[in-house]
């Protein structure tokens, strides 16, 4: 899947152009964002999609050197089961 990258979102069109997968991430305060959505389209649900585009996100963030918060549960419940991010979370 290839991935389209903008600031504090991450994305995926299909072949009509439609939105099929996307993280946002805004800045909520000075070195700060929060990840506060992942979707994934249905016809996507099960090939790993949104754990993709969490990491992707924390790579991004970790690049612009932020901390971040996450308010979406999806991206929630991974970092709890991904080590190596803790870095990132805000304290």
């Amino acid at each position: 899947m290839d991935f389209q990258y903008e600031k504090n979102r991450i994305f995926a069109l299909n072949e009509a152009e439609q939105l099929v997968a996307e993280i946002t991430f805004p800045e909520t305060g000075p070195g700060e964002v929060t990840i506060d959505r992942t979707f994934v389209d249905d016809s996507l649900r099960g090939q790993g999609v949104a754990g993709k585009l969490v990491e992707e996100a924390c790579k991004e963030i970790k690049k612009q050197n932020k901390k971040m918060a996450v308010t979406c549960s999806y991206a929630a419940k991974w970092l709890e089961q991904h080590d190596g991010y803790d870095d990132l979370i805000r304290s």
